[in-house]
């Protein structure tokens, strides 16, 4: 059995509308929220042991804050260049290559809602899973020992939430 846990980064500032794409942060909101899905995670026992994370600032940023508020030794956490501006493809073939059992994703639109509606087998009943928003986090388990087993549509839906689920 694996379990992936597909993250949105959270909602970034775009105070200056000069900065490079790549360097952009999270903002107050974003700051707000990614705490906020760390304890919804805790508090669902879904943790993960590895992290493959875009090396984006805003990404970065809401990895180090959902890790600072889950349980446990720190995941091995892997920030990847290439899902910085990666298709379904290359995100799903990152996946291929991980070892934990528990891993989390965490990218940027539309590609990780994409990725999401690809190996979920069933969509989750939710009005904003189409939109996958900012900082909207997935989990599904696959009958599998191995990452390279994982195809579309064969992600069994564990669990999905969006910030304003948490208000």
């Amino acid at each position: 059995m694996r379990r992936l846990i597909l993250i949105r980064h959270a909602k970034s500032s775009w105070d200056d509308p000069d900065i490079d794409d790549h360097a952009r942060t999270l903002n107050d909101r974003g700051r707000h929220d990614a705490p906020r899905i760390a304890r919804w995670l805790a508090e669902k026992g879904h943790v993960p042991d590895e992290v493959l994370c875009s090396d984006a600032v805003r990404a970065r940023e809401t990895w180090d804050l959902i890790s600072g508020g889950l349980p446990g030794d720190a995941a091995e956490l892997h920030l990847l260049p290439e899902l910085y501006h990666a298709g379904p493809r290359e995100m799903i073939a990152a996946l291929h290559r991980a070892r934990g059992r528990s891993v989390a994703m965490i990218g940027h639109n539309p590609t990780i809602g994409e990725v999401a509606r690809r190996l979920a087998a069933t969509a989750p009943d939710h009005p904003k899973f189409g939109q996958y928003p900012t900082a909207a986090t997935l989990v599904l388990d696959f009958r599998t020992d191995d990452w390279r087993g994982v195809l579309p549509d064969t992600g069994t839906l564990v669990d999905f939430v969006v910030p304003k689920d948490l208000d």
